[in-house]
């Protein structure tokens, strides 16, 4: 263990994870874990491991793709496939409180490491399975990335600008939300077990997580039975809500009530549109939002964002700047929270779930070396 760096705590604390998960999805939703307490061992494959220590970019000769996701972990290369390999697998097993994968599926069984098979060795185990489309339907086993999925749950269709094509959404965002229902079901199932003593199958798909994160596009679809139009940045409910253009750069403004319109329009200097048929309610302003928007960004353009800024927190209407990451990551507020770390000599992002009782460290132990704990384990589960 690195020096300086507080032993593990947490309310995972001796609950022991063998990690089978590779790339972004499964590591994600067991880095959870591990990060509240968890012991967590990452089984690799021989050659290079997991494919993201393969992948940019780079600091200190490390992966930030691997190491964002795999601090604190344990690794070990095991084949599978090889039958002295396999033995030390299936002792990990027999100790184990959850073992979690994210293969195709299908390839778990193949390898005779299918939920009935192991849970008939440990029926205590919570076996975590995390796919593309999950491990039931005629899609279970199509392959997956990120992208694929993106542009399969609607997502990508509904985001973007009206004149502008699809637009993936800036981030992995059906991998990570798909690795915290991993997180989500494995907890629930652990609790479970407190009461009835058995373990359980998670089945998690990357597609249903995308699916219930669409919030809006669904509900334009059940309520009209059409697939919603891309809006841009605006609300699809609430009017003015969006990104508005001042003197020098733009801003977030939300008026998510009438009350909060109307503090707005007297700072802006617009209370004749209190009155304004157009601009009465809610569903008034959503209808005609594009007028609405003409006329704030008009008395916008008379001042600089630090202006307006200023002025409309003080009327206390929520308002926001447009900050980039490095700009967002040097906010007094990212430091209050701890949510830039250092692990491994390296900074990456904190744990948001912060949980009274137990510590949130600001130096934690970094990612493993590929098979750096090889050789221990190997005698521990011999």
């Amino acid at each position: 263990m690195e020096k300086n760096i507080p032993a593990r705590k947490g309310p995972f604390d001796g609950v022991l994870v063998i990690d089978l998960t590779h790339v972004l999805n499964g590591p994600f939703g067991t880095q959870m874990l591990c990060d509240l307490g968890a012991r967590v061992i990452k089984i690799e494959p021989p050659g290079h491991g997991d494919d993201t220590r393969t992948y940019g970019p780079y600091v200190k000769g490390q992966s930030l793709y691997y190491s964002f996701v795999n601090r604190g972990k344990e690794s070990i290369v095991l084949n599978l496939k090889d039958d002295h390999d396999r033995v030390i697998f299936l002792n990990m097993i027999k100790e184990a409180d959850v073992v979690a994968e994210n293969f195709r599926p299908g390839t778990m069984d193949k390898l005779g490491f299918s939920y009935e098979e192991l849970s008939a060795i440990n029926p205590r185990l919570i076996y975590a399975s995390s796919s593309g489309f999950g491990h039931t339907g005629p899609l279970a086993d199509f392959p997956a990335y990120d992208t694929i999925i993106q542009a399969m749950s609607g997502i990508m269709m509904e985001t973007g600008f009206p004149d502008g094509p699809p637009v993936r959404v800036g981030t992995s965002i059906s991998d990570l939300c798909a690795g915290v229902y991993m997180f989500c079901g494995i907890a629930s199932a652990l609790y479970a077990r407190e009461k009835s003593g058995q373990g359980a199958h998670v089945d998690i798909a990357m597609f249903d997580s995308t699916i219930s994160f669409l919030e809006h596009g669904l509900m334009a679809y059940v309520a009209t039975g059409k697939a919603p139009g891309r809006i841009g940045n605006r609300h699809p409910y609430m009017s003015p809500f969006d990104v508005f253009g001042t003197k020098d750069k733009h801003i977030t403004i939300c008026c998510g009530n009438d009350s909060l319109f109307t503090k707005l329009c007297h700072v802006i200097d617009t209370d004749s549109l209190l009155e304004d048929p157009r601009f009465c309610t809610n569903i008034d302003r959503v209808k005609n939002q594009a007028e609405l928007k003409s006329i704030i960004e008009d008395k916008l353009s008379a001042q600089s964002a630090d202006y307006w800024l200023d002025k409309i927190d003080e009327a206390g209407v929520p308002v926001a700047p447009l900050l980039n990451v490095s700009e967002a990551m040097q906010l007094p507020q990212t430091e209050a929270r701890n949510m830039l770390i250092e692990a491994g000599g390296i900074q990456m992002p904190g744990n948001p779930i912060k949980i009274s009782g137990y510590s949130d460290p600001k130096i934690r132990v970094g990612a493993p070396e590929l098979n750096e704990h090889g050789d221990n384990l190997r005698k521990e589960f011999s």
